[in-house]
């Protein structure tokens, strides 16, 4: 069965959200440094570092 990578990040955080109970703010700010990171200089330094 092949899901879709937003679907099972959707899933995966919002029963993140619900066990754990993390402030919302911590929540925009790693969404936010997320979608920056993925954008910047160091997106192929991260995608190397993850794919071994």
């Amino acid at each position: 069965m092949d899901v879709p990578l937003w679907l099972a990040l959707i899933v995966v955080g919002a029963l993140g959200i619900k066990l754990i109970r993390p402030p919302w703010w911590l929540v925009a700010v790693l969404l936010l440094g997320g979608y920056l990171l993925a954008d910047s200089l160091l997106a192929p330094v991260i995608d190397t570092a993850i794919s071994k």
